[in-house]
């Protein structure tokens, strides 16, 4: 029992990118590439405009973790999204340490927007991480 609730798999918020992540992640389903079905999907319009209290109140709530599918350099609202998502990650995990979260519940990484198979085993090997971490 993981928070009140039975699970077999970690209950984890994927926070998408509407124009990068969000075709792949749409691609993994008509491809039928399966991940665990406790995984949630918020889209946004990019990862840099991501706020780290959206991430703590999501752990707060109950995820076992948060995955930002981020834009990278594909990112059409600027070429700093890259930096900019990599500080707000950075400047959560110190919060999260302070916060006495354990920091390794938030991972990001770059989904294009075919990257389905890339998108799914960053899901599965989270999933695995955050199954063994609760044992």
């Amino acid at each position: 029992m993981v928070g009140g609730r039975v699970s077999s798999s970690p209950r984890i918020l994927v926070l998408s990118t509407e124009k990068i992540s969000d075709p792949a992640i749409d691609m993994a389903g008509l491809l039928k590439l399966h991940y665990p079905p406790t995984v949630y999907t918020i889209s946004v319009p990019c990862s840099s405009a991501i706020k780290p209290r959206w991430i703590l109140h999501a752990l707060e709530q109950g995820f076992d973790g948060v995955f930002i599918a981020a834009d990278g350099t594909d990112c059409p609202y600027g070429e700093s999204c890259t930096e900019k998502t990599g500080q707000l990650v950075s400047r959560t995990m110190e919060v999260m340490k302070e916060k006495g979260i354990d920091p390794a519940r938030l991972k990001m990484a770059a989904i294009c927007s075919v990257c389905s198979e890339p998108f799914v085993k960053h899901v599965k090997s989270f999933t695995e991480y955050l199954s063994k971490s609760s044992d």
